[in-house]
């Protein structure tokens, strides 16, 4: 991980990052005001040894006396026996972590300071304090009764009566409290990002599904209403990463180029109908003699793309109901025809595991150049496995930001079990800005409309 691992993953969880600083100032502001403001008096205090003699060893050694002693004083300022001279009861507990006592280093100098809600009573108490402590020293430093003290204290600095509050500060709340937003953020996102399995760059999609990544289809807003890429004349960011993928596609397998392809996700939403036949409509295109089958027989949606009738077509002919010339359709683009589904019939799976598929799937390859099967999902049922076992190839579509590792591993397991041929992957919705995805405008120089690159070269 480096700075710029951080930097993105800020990008991409800027909300969260705002969130969490609009609660933090918005709580570092309800603190403040509620928060009662505290004033602190300050008394400074020497403590000097008795030279009865007035010779400079004796002043030395008194010298050195007051300095042993004045870090001991430190302590003994905030102790019971002194503040409960000034206060009684409960307030003694409550004072004594009020008080602050330090020695100022290399000298004899002892510094009090009293914090309290009331500037007046910060001071008296403080004075007070000064005079209790320098009264107790008196006593407790004579040897004998009627001796003279070895150790005084003289008050140097009284307190006064402070004019500003030191807390609450709002500026220091603030930045403190922004400062704890974006940290606490930022360690969610990571957490987060590290807990999510999720497919987010083609990298991953590489190694989970270890295969070349043959296509990065981008995310479009209206995509939803309008699936297909003959808007705007084919001139649009998906039309150019069909075009993509179909080149790869031409690529695969010099030896082994397939001509049954089935394209298949691992679970439903992934959008695998929609590049089936986006891709079927970029080979026509292209001048291949292609054909587009809905193997879907569970949840057909091919029909509603292409705006044609499929209520009669794939189930009907392997029942032996009608023919299969008379259920292929021609639709708009040169070259492309369409074998509806027909009917959901209750055993789709045996259907197409059947020998009719068999035969149907033969006589298609024989007459076109390319034969795309849109199939269910490989996870939930087992109709995909059924039909790329007897195809050429099997081609994965994935969705950024749905699909997870584990389940492309998975998908692929299976596939790998019954011997299918994974020639690729798809990543699927995956949205602009993203520094995987560049772009290539139309009348505008490069600009607004992306085209996809593919980063990855794929298996020759």
């Amino acid at each position: 991980m480096d700075l710029l691992y951080y930097a993105r993953l800020a990008r991409r969880n800027w909300l969260i990052i705002l969130l969490s600083l609009i609660l933090a100032v918005g709580a570092a502001l309800v603190i403040t005001v509620n928060m009662p403001p505290k004033y602190v008096s300050t008394i400074s205090m020497l403590v000097s040894g008795h030279d009865e003699k007035g010779s400079l060893s004796t002043a030395y050694q008194a010298g050195m006396l007051s300095a042993q002693r004045v870090q001991s004083y430190a302590n003994l300022l905030s102790s019971r026996r002194v503040v409960g001279q000034i206060v009684e009861g409960e307030d003694i507990p409550r004072l004594q972590g009020n008080i602050s006592a330090e020695a100022v280093p290399g000298t004899v100098l002892l510094r009090a300071t009293v914090t309290d809600t009331a500037p007046e009573r910060a001071s008296l108490l403080a004075n007070a304090l000064g005079a209790r402590f320098s009264e107790l020293i008196d006593q407790i430093e004579r040897p004998t009764p009627n001796s003279r003290p070895t150790i005084k204290i003289t008050i140097v600095d009284k307190a006064d009566v402070p004019r500003e509050p030191v807390s609450p500060r709002p500026l220091v709340n603030l930045v403190v409290a922004v400062l704890i937003a974006l940290l606490a953020s930022m360690a969610v996102i990571v957490l987060r990002d590290h807990l999510d399995t999720t497919l987010k760059s083609s990298e991953a999609l590489r190694e989970a599904s270890r295969s070349a990544v043959l296509g990065i289809i981008g995310y479009e807003r209206d995509a939803r209403h309008h699936p297909l890429i003959l808007r705007n004349r084919g001139r649009s960011s998906r039309s150019e990463a069909f075009r993509a993928l179909r080149t790869n596609l031409q690529f695969i397998g010099v030896d082994r180029q397939p001509k049954s392809l089935v394209v298949t996700s691992c679970l439903p939403g992934e959008g695998k109908s929609s590049t089936s036949t986006n891709l079927a409509i970029t080979l026509a295109q292209a001048g291949w003699r292609v054909i587009l089958v809905d193997g879907d027989l569970r949840c057909p949606s091919v029909p509603s793309y292409l705006g044609i009738e499929g209520t009669v077509g794939l189930t009907d002919v392997l029942i032996n109901k009608v023919s299969l010339n008379e259920v292929i359709q021609v639709w708009g683009e040169p070259g492309m025809s369409v074998l509806p589904s027909g009917q959901i019939p209750p055993n789709p799976s045996e259907l197409l595991g059947s020998g009719g598929m068999r035969e149907i799937l033969a006589r298609l390859v024989g007459t076109y150049d390319m034969v795309i099967i849109d199939a269910p999902p490989l996870l939930p049922v087992a109709d995909a496995m059924t039909l790329s076992a007897f195809c050429d190839g099997t081609l994965l579509v994935t969705r950024y930001g749905k699909t997870r590792y584990e389940h492309v591993a998975r998908a692929v397991e299976l596939l790998e079990s019954i011997n299918a041929r994974v020639v690729g992957t798809v990543l699927n919705f995956f949205p602009p800005g993203n520094e995987a995805y560049f772009g290539y405008g139309y009348g505008h120089g490069y600009g607004s409309n992306h085209e996809v690159e593919v980063k990855h070269p794929v298996s020759v």
